[in-house]
């Protein structure tokens, strides 16, 4: 039978897998699919009961065990149940050892300790707080990347999401009209990026926040000549004035932008 219970494994907290299952189950219209996290599998007996409770709710598993005889153990009991695994690590690890010529760690948790990439993060987050929505301008000087876009482009959210990978990120507002901060056509290339959308698609999302907002008059910022011609001023300005590398964000989630910016960062800095 098609499971509608997937059982997401760790010898760690499970959010990789957990992150991993979710982005797969997006490809399948599945709806009422159950996770069920079993965190923290480290021995022989935990790995009974959890085949175990798969077997009887005819779950799949998913499972991050980064110890080869977990692994192994969990494989064969769960061929023995006639319960379905997948292993999320065990070809990867096996292919970086050799790669690296040396046998993997298995530590469980690794990717928790308090390292440096941890303090990156946190610091990044923290230069964010600072450097949000143009609050403090000087900071783009010393920002890993720089947002630029009109209102409701996005560059808030996806400024987040690159300082929880570790990135300094600034981000400023382009208002039609205002020429924008001086410093900003100085910085060198590969460091800023112009967010652009398609302009019915800005119409109807700053429509929708004037809705929340509870405002039933549109005014300038929602009105959809002001739109269109907002949307043409900032992409005349990026084409003619800049070297800019144009992000357009129109069909684009969050995490799709954000990995669309370092892809054009890193060809940049690769050079020609």
């Amino acid at each position: 039978m098609n499971p509608s219970t997937i059982f997401v494994v760790s010898d760690s907290t499970g959010n990789t897998a957990e992150r991993v299952v979710r982005a797969a189950l997006l490809q399948f219209e599945r709806p009422g699919v159950r996770l069920q996290i079993w965190p923290r599998i480290r021995s022989a007996g935990d790995v009974s009961e959890l085949v175990s409770h798969a077997a009887a709710c005819h779950a799949l598993l998913v499972h991050t065990l980064v110890n080869s005889e977990l692994r192994q153990l969990l494989h064969a009991h769960a061929e023995r149940s006639s319960v379905m695994s997948v292993d999320l690590f065990g070809t990867l690890l096996t292919s970086l050892s050799e790669f690296f010529e040396q046998p993997p760690q298995e530590t469980p948790g690794a990717s928790h300790r308090l390292d440096d990439a941890y303090f990156r993060r946190v610091e990044a987050m923290e230069f964010l707080v600072k450097a949000d929505d143009g609050q403090y301008l000087p900071a783009v000087d010393r920002a890993d990347i720089v947002l630029v876009g009109v209102s409701r482009t996005s560059k808030t959210p996806v400024s987040a999401y690159l300082a929880g990978q570790g990135h300094k990120v600034a981000n400023v507002p382009l208002v039609k009209g205002i020429e924008p901060p001086a410093r900003l056509f100085s910085i060198p290339r590969g460091r800023v990026f112009a967010l652009t959308i398609d302009p019915a698609k800005l119409h109807e999302v700053r429509q929708r926040r004037l809705e929340y907002l509870g405002f039933s008059s549109p005014g300038g910022y929602a009105d959809v000549d002001e739109v269109f011609a907002e949307v043409s001023w900032a992409l005349r300005l990026y084409r003619t004035r800049t070297n800019w590398p144009i992000i357009d964000i129109t069909n684009l989630a969050v995490e799709e932008t954000a990995a669309e910016i370092l892809k054009q960062k890193s060809l940049i800095e690769a050079g020609p």
